[in-house]
C-alpha cells in the first residue's frame, strides 16, 4: 500500500496525502522516498500550478520515525532522504500549501515550514523537540531562520515544547488558524487566490523570494546536514532515541 497518495483535484492542482495514520505518518524511509518522488513528478506536469500536502488519520506528520531510526546502520539514509524531501518542496516551481492538523512535530514540521503557505487547524500542537531526543533540529533551522525571529527560535528549539497553532501564527510558523473542518476549504481558497495569477510571474516571484536570501536552501541543507549527522550518531542521539521508544525518561551524562 502506497504510503504517499497523489490526487488529481484539477489539472492544476494535486493533493498529497501522507499516508500512515498507524504511525501518524511518521518519516519513514519508504514514505520520504514516495513524498519526494511525488513531488518531482508532480512538478513535472505540463499544466501542474499547486501542491497541497495533508496527512492521514490524527495528525498531519510527528517527525521521523524513531523505531527505524533507533537501527543506527539507517541513520545517514533517513536523514540524507529528510533533506532530499525538504530540498525538493524548497525546489519545485509549484505553490506549495501544507494543511495541517492534529500535530506537526520536528522533522513534521519542517515539511511544513518548507511549504509556501501554511494553514493549520486550531488545537494543531506544532514543535521541535530534537533536543529531548539528543538530536540537532538542523535541517528544519533552514525554514525557521526564514521565517522566526531569533527570540522565537531560541525558544522553540532550546525549549523545545511543543506550542498550539495560534502560538505559531504569532511566530509566523503558519499563515491562517481555522476550525479544523475547514483547513481544506482554506487550503483551496488560497489555491483559488494563486491561480488568478500568471503562471510564468508566480514562478518566477517564487524564484526571487528564494535570491534575496544571501545564501540558498540547499546550501542551507548541506551545512545543516552535517550538524544533524554529527548529533545522530552520538551516544545521546542513542541514548534520546531508545528513551522515546521505551517511553521513558532519558538518562543524560554530563
Amino acid at each position: 500500500m502506497p504510503v504517499v497518495l497523489i490526487e488529481r483535484k484539477s489539472p492544476q492542482i494535486t493533493l498529497l496525502t501522507l499516508n500512515r495514520p498507524e504511525r501518524r505518518n511518521a518519516l519513514s524511509i519508504q514514505l520520504l522516498t514516495e513524498l519526494a518522488a511525488a513531488i518531482n513528478v508532480t512538478s513535472d506536469e505540463p499544466d501542474g500550478r499547486i501542491l497541497i500536502l495533508r496527512g492521514a488519520g490524527a495528525a498531519f506528520c510527528t517527525g521521523l520515525d524513531l523505531k527505524e531510526a533507533a537501527d543506527h546502520t539507517k541513520a545517514h539514509a533517513t536523514a540524507e532522504m529528510v533533506a532530499k524531501t525538504l530540498t525538493a518542496l524548497s525546489d519545485t516551481r509549484l505553490v506549495t500549501i501544507a494543511a495541517v492538523h492534529g500535530a506537526a512535530v520536528a522533522g513534521g514540521a519542517g515539511i511544513m515550514s518548507a511549504c509556501d503557505y501554511v494553514v493549520a487547524a486550531e488545537k494543531t500542537k506544532i514543535g521541535y523537540p530534537e533536543v529531548r531526543r539528543g538530536l540537532v533540529a538542523g535541517l528544519v533551522m533552514t525554514f525557521l531562520r526564514r521565517q522566526c525571529r531569533e527570540r522565537d527560535i531560541r525558544e522553540l528549539l532550546l525549549g523545545s515544547e511543543l506550542i498550539d497553532a495560534r502560538r505559531a501564527l504569532e511566530m509566523g510558523l503558519v499563515n491562517r488558524v481555522v476550525p479544523a473542518n475547514d483547513v481544506m476549504n482554506e487550503a483551496e481558497r488560497f489555491a483559488a487566490a494563486v491561480l488568478q495569477g500568471a503562471p510564468g510571474a508566480v514562478t518566477q516571484t517564487k524564484r526571487l523570494i528564494e535570491e534575496y536570501w544571501g545564501r540558498s536552501v540547499k546550501q542551507d541543507v548541506e551545512l545543516a546536514l552535517q550538524h544533524h549527522m554529527q548529533a545522530r550518531t552520538s551516544a545521546e542521539a542513542r541514548e534520546g532515541i531508545a528513551a522515546f521508544n521505551e517511553k521513558r525518561p532519558p538518562k543524560w551524562v554530563g
